[in-house]
């Protein structure tokens, strides 16, 4: 496509999965135009290529009904200065990632100004509140799935829909280098190995680490030659987990290196989220627990149609890892439910996973960019 201009890409992600979409999402857009220009939201990884970000992303990462509202006047201001910004200089396209109570909001007021707007990771219109597809078909122009059930949800209600795959499916290599993650970690293999993956956001962390830390203490006491390894999403995470596990015998915590953490280990603990498909593309037994605030919970409890909430689990369509959810959520109940996955528990999901993975390998980044360039056209 000849163009007298540099391409103008209007992007906003808000949180640290996004952040992962949005560079890749970057980067095979500029294969294509190397003067291609962006900005929005974006954090670190997007920045790295280029990315010009009006605020801090991390001022978005909150979840929660209870917690948003704690924000909601800066989360407000955000979206009213970011969307002045875009009518005032209209990008080609603008492209919000994930985040859709946030993004669908300014999408739906840049559509109504003739700019062209893509929302890349399908909102869980599946799951509840399935009237919401009218709010996403009034908010854009294209939705960009990363999974197959997607695309037919969106097909039956006539709006265009593109399934790219997972691009950390395409990340991912199908056969897990074991030994190269221990290296890359600088371990030792000979010991057990449980990853613990508390979360990316500070809330999220704040909720879920002493939890897990209640976990893992037993699991010590069970297995004495247990070694814990716990990746953090950024400095401040980091700063968060190493308060809450500083008592925690032979446990590491690493700058990011999430994947390689996983790789290196026997199992998973992890909250809900992106994280579960990470451990199901690294092979991993893996068991998920979460816990919001009670009225979120109490909420979502009216609204969720579907029964399980882990993304390998979704996939499968079977209760393949274990889900403990709120007050299932305990100490001993988890640590049960690692000790089984650190066990045989589990044999048949690395098998299992390979073929989940395969599905949605789809190159989905290049994918994305040509649908992308296809609606600025």
């Amino acid at each position: 496509m000849a163009l007298s201009r540099p391409l103008r890409i209007g992007i906003i992600a808000g949180e640290a999965s996004g952040d992962l979409l949005g560079a890749d999402l970057m980067a095979a857009l500029q294969a294509r135009h190397p003067e291609i220009q962006f900005e929005g939201i974006g954090g670190p990884r997007m920045q790295a290529l280029g990315f010009h970000s009006h605020f801090d992303m991390e001022e978005l990462s909150v979840m929660g009904l209870v917690e948003v509202l704690k924000h909601l006047p800066r989360l407000l201001s955000i979206r009213k200065q970011i969307v002045r910004h875009f009518i005032d200089n209209p990008p080609d396209v603008f492209i919000g990632i994930d985040a859709p109570d946030f993004n669908l909001g300014v999408e739906r007021r840049l559509k109504e100004q003739g700019i062209k707007t893509v929302h890349y990771v399908s909102p869980s219109v599946w799951a509840w509140r399935e009237k919401r597809v009218f709010k996403v078909k009034a908010a854009t122009d294209l939705v960009l799935a990363l999974l197959p059930f997607e695309k037919a949800f969106y097909d039956r209600h006539d709006h265009p829909c593109v399934f790219v795959g997972h691009p950390l499916a395409d990340r991912m290599p199908l056969d897990v280098d074991v030994s190269g993650a221990w290296q890359a970690l600088g371990l030792d293999e000979s010991h057990p190995t449980l990853a613990v993956l508390p979360g990316s956001r500070g809330g999220e962390v704040a909720r879920m680490a002493p939890l897990f830390k209640e976990v893992a203490l037993r699991l010590k006491a069970q297995f004495p030659g247990l070694r814990f390894l716990i990746p953090a999403a950024n400095a401040k995470r980091r700063a968060q987990i190493e308060t809450v596990f500083a008592e925690l015998p032979d446990t590491s915590v690493v700058d990011g290196q999430g994947r390689e953490v996983m790789a290196a280990s026997d199992a998973v603990l992890l909250a809900s989220g992106t994280a579960t498909l990470e451990a199901m593309l690294a092979k991993k037994p893996m068991v998920v627990a979460y816990q919001v605030h009670p009225f979120t919970y109490w909420l979502a409890k009216k609204l969720v149609r579907v029964k399980r909430f882990s993304l390998p689990n979704l996939l499968a369509d079977a209760d393949w890892v274990p889900e403990l959810i709120q007050d299932d959520a305990t100490p001993e109940a988890i640590a049960q439910a690692v000790a089984g996955a650190l066990g045989e528990a589990q044999r048949e999901n690395p098998a299992r996973f390979r073929e989940l993975h395969e599905q949605i390998r789809r190159n989905a980044s290049e994918r994305a960019a040509e649908a992308v360039l296809e609606l600025t056209c």
